[in-house]
């Protein structure tokens, strides 16, 4: 089988190099008559194939070989050409179609060449080339859910590994071969307009030589030439019409099971209705002034394709009577189709534009997939709760470079990543600039640049920090989970965390839920931790105090605060460094202010006046800034009477700062004040010990 194929390869590569030299190098009439037959037949086989052919792909060599005959035929051109204005005589083949197919006369030559260039032009070239250019398009823009739906029935087992990979390969030769296809319509397009400037030169230089050069008459020179011209011009355009008939077969077989003929013949007959009411009209057209004999004879044939049909539905229809023991066959009754199913929202989608499906398709060495799994790990080792699959999709209406991240249906996120470059951040402690595309890393908001993934060493040694594209979105996805924990935490996830508890502490869970609260009491809790960004892991401490705590009230503010008081360690070593936790406090006659709203059960930012939020806001500000200029997170540290107020208040100029109580600091940890919260306008920052 090696053998054939590399002598195969070395007949291929001579015949190619041939084609170049018929245009240089003079051939024998005889030889011009063989090659001239090859053609036609060359075209033929193209053709007869393009009808058999059941999958375009099973033909995937045809745009090549389009560019390898219509380079055959143009050089076939050149020489016919050569032939026949030196010498008057290109050979038998060139003769008899210009003597015998138009009858010896150059004239009605002339009318045949012109209405089979515009045959192939006007009508089949035009239209096929559309049909592939809008193939390639919507090929293209339908691989990215192609692929998708591979990865799809892969995760869910309906097919294996081996499956995949051939599945994966048929799309992007598919893709490969309408792109090429589009490209090769063109080719065609090229020949009959080259076709029709070599007839139109060779009649004219035919003319010039006949006349100047060998003395005959203008009739006589116009007889010659002109007709040889014609017969070389049709016996090549024939055959580019078959290809370019093929060509038109090839791009238009859409949603192809099974060859031409066999789609035709079945499809062409298959309502009887139709071969009954054309036979109808045949006959009527015989009986009012149409030849009655062949209008009765097409007719005939239709009626009996229509008898012959008719018979073939009802023996259908008598199989599946039969198979049921002679039982009436009653027409099945389609189920009603549930819309119920698109009333849900996936809990958290990531969709994808064209550009970023590398990322996803391991085919490509993309391990987006594989790193969402790990994220969903460790948001249950880290913050105690179970993150629902996140459903990957493609979404062609994106830009092919960006990504936007939804929560039950409403979009929370969006940003664009360059699957070509690096992400490079500078710590701070970048001392040289580096050249790039100047963008914001979407988790933390912080000024970066693309590099090209050439300069990742520069940028490391500059001190930057470099990330490839596929971390930039696991990253950005890590920490819209934990900002948007509580929403991805409903009843009955908090319902299967019960369960997981109660497997190992059965008495815990019995004594709180529902004697005491409900899943939904429990639940509300279990958010507010989360939405301060408190893990939940250890749900038995929480379940316990909550227990406790119950007994006393059941306000789910209070139950909180009992809560994270009790998870003092696990919160202080959130934020503590070396043992030492630096903290903001808060001016004791804003602490007054703040217990009087707390009493009241009233909201801070109403109980205040505006002028003295803003004083309050003003403040808070400069100490953030201070203390990230220190290098450290900013942590307000207030009286746990207060701290729930002092936290709904600030939260809304900043949402991320972690607000603590004197309750939530572990035994024998040291702490550093470096600043204070007040209404004055004296905001020192002068460290103080607490």
């Amino acid at each position: 089988m090696e053998r054939i194929a590399s002598t195969a390869q070395i007949w291929v590569a001579g015949a190619s190099v041939i084609l170049v030299v018929l245009m240089i190098v003079p051939v024998a009439p005889w030889v011009l008559d063989i090659l001239l037959s090859l053609n036609i037949a060359l075209a033929l086989v193209i053709m007869l194939t393009s009808l058999y052919t059941e999958n375009a792909l099973a033909f995937s060599v045809f745009p090549t070989l389009i560019l390898i005959v219509t380079l055959f035929r143009l050089s076939l051109n050149i020489s016919a050409t050569r032939a026949i204005l030196l010498h008057g005589y290109a050979g038998e083949v060139i003769n008899n179609f210009g003597a015998i197919v138009v009858g010896g006369n150059y004239a009605v030559g002339l009318v045949i060449f012109a209405i089979l260039v515009v045959i192939q032009f006007v009508v089949i070239t035009n239209g096929a080339g559309r049909v592939a250019e809008v193939a390639a398009r919507f090929t293209l823009d339908a691989m990215p859910g192609k692929q998708l739906a591979v990865d799809a029935d892969l995760n869910a087992g309906l097919i294996t590994e081996a499956d995949a990979r051939q599945r994966r390969k048929d799309i992007q030769r598919s893709a490969d071969f309408y792109g090429a296809m589009d490209g090769a319509s063109k080719f065609v397009r090229g020949d009959a307009v080259a076709a029709l400037i070599i007839v139109f030169v060779n009649i004219l230089g035919g003319f010039v030589i006949g006349i100047v050069q060998q003395g005959l008459s203008l009739a006589q020179s116009l007889q010659t030439y002109t007709l040889l011209t014609i017969g070389e011009g049709i016996v090549t355009q024939i055959p580019a019409l078959l290809v370019s008939t093929a060509t038109g077969i090839i791009v238009t077989r859409a949603a192809a099971e099974s060859s031409f003929g066999e789609e035709l013949t079945s499809q062409l007959v298959q309502e009887p209705r139709a071969l009954a009411i054309a036979a109808g009209l045949l006959i009527l057209f015989g009986l009012f002034g149409l030849p009655p004999i062949p209008m009765f004879i097409m007719a005939a044939i239709l009626a009996a394709l229509f008898f012959r049909r008719r018979a073939a539905i009802a023996k259908a229809a008598e199989k599946p009577a039969l198979a049921a023991g002679g039982a009436t066959n009653q027409p099945a009754v389609k189920p009603a189709e549930s819309v119920v199913p698109l009333l849900s929202y996936d809990p958290m989608e990531l969709e994808i534009g064209f550009g970023l499906i590398p990322l996803v398709d391991v085919s490509q060495g993309g391990d987006l997939l594989e790193r969402i799994t790990m994220i969903r790990r460790h948001a249950a080792r880290e913050l105690g709760i179970v993150v629902p699959p996140i459903r990957v999709r493609d979404n062609l209406q994106l830009k092919p470079s960006t990504y936007v991240v939804k929560i039950y249906g409403l979009e929370v996120a969006r940003a664009e990543v360059m699957v070509s470059r690096l992400l490079a951040m500078n710590p701070g402690t970048a001392t040289n600039g580096i050249e790039g595309i100047p963008t914001v890393e979407p988790a933390f908001n912080l000024p970066a640049l693309w590099i090209p993934e050439s300069g990742r060493g520069d940028a490391e040694l500059a001190g930057y920090t470099v990330i490839d594209p596929t971390s930039v979105i696991a990253t950005h996805l890590t920490e819209l989970i934990k900002t948007h924990a509580p929403d991805l935490l409903g009843r009955q996830e908090t319902s299967a965390l019960l369960d997981n508890v109660k497997q190992h502490y059965p008495v815990v869970v019995d004594e709180l839920v529902p004697g005491l609260l409900t899943v939904g009491e429990v639940q509300r809790v279990l958010q507010n931790l989360l939405r301060e960004r408190i893990p939940i892991r250890n749900l038995l401490l929480i379940l316990e105090n909550l227990a406790d705590g119950a007994r006393a009230s059941k306000d789910v503010d209070f139950l909180t605060e009992r809560v994270r008081a009790s998870m003092a360690r696990h919160i202080s070593a959130e934020y503590t460094e070396n043992g030492l936790l630096s903290v903001i406090t808060v001016d004791p006659r804003l602490e007054t202010l703040l217990g009087e709203a707390a009493r009241r059960g009233e909201d801070a930012y109403a109980l205040l006046d505006p002028n003295t939020v803003a004083k309050i806001y003003g403040s808070l500000t400069k100490q953030i800034q201070h203390a990230q200029q220190a290098g450290l997170q900013p942590v307000v540290l207030t009286s746990p009477q207060t701290r729930l107020a002092l936290k709904r208040l600030t939260e809304r100029a900043a949402p991320q700062l972690v607000v603590l109580s004197y309750s939530e600091i572990a035994p024998g940890l040291r702490v550093e004040s470096i600043g204070q919260i007040s209404t004055t306008a004296d905001d020192s920052i002068e460290p103080v010990g607490v």
